[in-house]
């Protein structure tokens, strides 16, 4: 009996060890960018200080058992394309040791990018582990390397590993060499312009493990036919609680989801004024991939604009039937504008410029329009122009010119006539309607005052030019 339960007890503990080893994650080793540039600011803060905090705040929230290693690179000579060094390492990594580094680490030189890739793909060749690899940068390789053709190398070699890339206050044009070695990583590239978005991608990415299964759901999406880099956000259904995202990069992005039901938020990246589009009660199934594919075919509002049938620089404003925020909006600078939004229902705002009174606004309501439909929207405003002058002889008197609606008493218009030919008579281009006048000298001819009717009609000019002694 005892031998047995000495037995039993034996296999007990193998068994229990064999979870904990099977149970612990794969370690992630963060390539950390401690180049000159990091002194740059965003917001009134080095994006030193900001990637510090938000790192340190990133790493606290993984779990405990969590291995962690951190390389940072340019931290200790300025000129150094080898200034790469692995400051924690991943066997003896906590989340205090790494956080104490990093509040240590001062930028100083290059941007060290493949090399920092084949220290830590070195590592792990001689350790035969796997690990999920973050490198965050705010710059492109200043030092000749080629880090996609580093990446693509090691996973040809067998290496196993997961590399995410973070381009922190990057150019849209910077980012190629990075979405490829992303890519070639099986990871995903992201970008972060402030601290809540370098955050909420840490947040994201130290998810996104190497010990995570293949993708068994993939987005692309498409605006007229051709495919759009695009986000996509996977939420537990019904709730704002994000579980995965992907980028599709004009081709497929791929996330692994739980089997379940989830709603799926995907945005466009491209030069677009269609918003985000929700797909929601998505299932994800166990041992199948499921596809979605997103069309951004948006609806396309033509607004044109006149004045007295002339092109008329006017401001648009599309709000959705209900909403107070604007979808979209712009300034049409006498030509046709075009606008393209989700399909739905539109209230749009027509505000005539230059022109002055109480006629320059016009509100369309409850505009329907259906995905890939072509609406064309236009109005004429009216406008006349009132010229105001003041003369004492021969003599251009300067004068303070106020144009009031005498139905609102609003002052629609003022302006001084000066005593250049130029400006006076003054020049004032009204909406139709009769208009309170009331003119004031100034200069040596301080103390003339007259109130008077004028009507301004539209396409005509009226004039008046008071004589003062």
């Amino acid at each position: 009996m005892k031998a047995l339960v000495v037995i039993l007890t034996f296999l007990t503990s193998l068994f229990f060890s064999g979870v904990k080893a099977q149970d612990q994650p794969s370690p992630i080793i963060f390539i950390y960018d401690a180049s000159g540039s990091m002194w740059g600011q965003i917001d009134g803060k080095t994006k030193m200080e900001i990637a510090s905090q938000v790192l340190s705040e990133t790493i606290e929230e993984l779990p405990d058992q969590q291995a962690i290693g951190l390389v940072a690179y340019g931290h200790r000579n300025k000129t150094d394309c080898r200034d790469v060094e692995f400051v924690v390492a991943t066997q003896q990594g906590s989340k205090s040791q790494v956080n104490t580094a990093l509040g240590n680490i001062k930028p100083l030189g290059k941007t060290p990018l493949a090399y920092s890739a084949e220290l830590v793909i070195g590592k792990l060749r001689e350790s035969k582990e796997k690990a999920t690899v973050i490198l965050v940068t705010d710059g492109i390789e200043s030092c000749d390397g080629d880090l996609c053709k580093v990446v693509q190398s090691a996973k040809a070699e067998g290496i196993d590993f997961k590399m995410h890339i973070v381009g922190f206050g990057l150019k849209e044009e910077e980012t190629a060499p990075l979405i490829c070695a992303a890519k070639a990583g099986d990871g995903q590239y992201y970008d972060a312009d402030n601290a809540e978005g370098l955050s909420e991608v840490l947040q994201e990415v130290t998810k996104e493990t190497v010990d995570k299964p293949d993708g068994n759901f993939t987005v692309s999406a498409y605006k007229n036919g051709i495919p759009v880099d695009a986000l996509a956000r996977a939420y537990k259904a019904g709730t704002k609680e994000l579980v995965s995202m992907a980028r599709t990069y004009r081709d497929t992005g791929s996330m692994y989801l739980v089997p379940g039901i989830y709603d799926l938020e995907v945005t466009p990246l491209e030069d677009s004024d269609v918003m985000p589009l929700l797909v929601a009660g998505l299932e994800s199934k166990a041992n199948e991939t499921v596809h979605q594919t997103i069309s951004f075919d948006g609806a396309k509002f033509l607004v044109m604009a006149k004045n007295n049938e002339e092109g008329w620089d006017t401001m648009v404003k599309i709000f959705p039937t209900g909403s107070k925020k604007a979808s979209s909006g712009g300034r049409t600078y006498g030509r046709e504008d075009t606008y393209e939004l989700n399909s739905g229902m539109y209230d749009i705002e027509l505000t005539a410029l230059v022109i002055k009174g109480p006629q320059i606004f016009h509100r369309i309501d409850s505009v329907q329009i259906g995905a890939g439909e072509t609406k064309k929207i236009a109005h004429t405003f009216q406008s006349g122009e009132a010229k105001i002058g003041v003369v004492s002889g021969e003599e251009l008197v300067d004068a303070v010119v106020k144009v009031t609606d005498p139905g609102t008493k609003k002052v629609e218009a003022s302006s001084r006539t000066y005593t250049a030919p130029n400006n006076n008579p003054r020049s004032f281009i009204l909406t139709p309607g009769t208009y309170e006048i009331s003119v004031m000298s100034l200069g040596k001819h301080a103390g003339y005052s007259e109130t008077f009717s004028l009507e301004v009609k539209a396409g005509e000019t009226v004039e008046k030019i008071l004589s003062i002694k």
